[in-house]
């Protein structure tokens, strides 16, 4: 006789705060943030999604800022991995704001409509640093989408994880959905789809949704430890390595992405600068002795 999969407790409470690995000093790029915490520490960025009163929902504006913020830590050579999470202990993030859900997506401050978060979701997949999401509590609906858009990600004991949007007349056809179910097989993406359920940190790295489950106050303190562990790597390494992990799943996109590095590394070549200088000289080329 078979048995229902158990549905996991929904609670996220705790004592227990997340210590401060690192002193953290605000970016400039994000002094004019209302909803989102920009900072920077040793070559690492970390994004923190501010509205903790509201578990850390997003609304169009916390979208954009967390765009710009990426795309910042994205050009700045100094930093070689991102941290993404929500302020305090509570929450991740639980998705999009319902209050500003309108007719046809999220409002914007200037009325507009939009699901800009999906552009968020392809900015962290095409990101050539790798990026970790750091959570503690809930992570859920839309929230649950950007961890799993993560490329790792370090979970607290009390983190929870799962689909509403069922409940609430929503979903996530895209990466939601497909890359979910690329991650956990579909039976189980369509048990966390369909029943709506949340699951604890150690199911959901039993499940494959998560890569360590720590202590809340350690959190911070492991989630750095992994990001020095992976700026001690090659970082161009490490860039072709995502982009070849993601064209299983991305298609021509992500196809397009690999080749994009490989044509970079090919530029670098004395084989491609020949081809350069003798364009520029108005000579012919001389590839014989880079014949393979």
């Amino acid at each position: 006789m078979t048995t229902a999969y158990p549905a996991a407790k929904p609670t996220t409470e705790t004592t227990e705060k997340i210590r401060p690995a690192l002193e953290w000093r605000a970016a400039p790029a994000g002094q004019g943030f209302a909803e989102v915490k920009y900072h920077k520490a040793e070559r690492i960025a970390k994004i923190t999604i501010n509205r903790p009163e509201v578990r850390n929902s997003f609304t169009p504006r916390t979208v954009e800022e967390m765009r710009a913020a990426l795309l910042d830590a994205k050009l700045d050579k100094e930093i070689g991995a991102v941290i993404l999470c929500g302020e305090g202990e509570r929450a991740f993030c639980a998705g999009g704001d319902q209050r500003v859900r309108g007719h046809s997506g999220y409002r914007s401050e200037a009325g507009s409509e939009m699901l800009n978060v999906l552009e968020f979701q392809r900015e962290i997949r095409t990101c050539p640093k790798p990026v970790v999401a750091m959570v503690a509590g809930w992570s859920i609906g839309g929230g649950h989408v950007l961890h799993m858009m993560c490329d790792l990600t370090i979970a607290a004991e009390n983190a929870r994880f799962g689909q509403v949007g069922p409940r609430m007349g929503s979903f996530d056809g895209g990466y939601g959905a497909s890359y979910m179910a690329r991650i956990i097989g579909q039976k189980r993406a369509r048990e966390m789809w369909f029943l709506c359920r949340s699951y604890s940190a150690q199911e959901a790295k039993e499940m494959g949704l998560v890569n360590c489950v720590v202590p809340v106050a350690d959190l911070e303190e492991v989630t750095v430890q992994w990001c020095r562990e992976m700026l001690a790597n090659s970082p161009t390494a490490i860039r072709a390595l995502k982009a070849a992990l993601n064209a299983d799943c991305d298609g021509q996109a992500g196809l397009q992405e690999l080749a994009g590095i490989a044509t970079m590394l090919y530029y670098m070549t004395d084989e491609a600068k020949e081809g350069r200088d003798a364009q520029l000289s108005k000579r012919p080329a001389d590839f014989r002795k880079f014949a393979p």
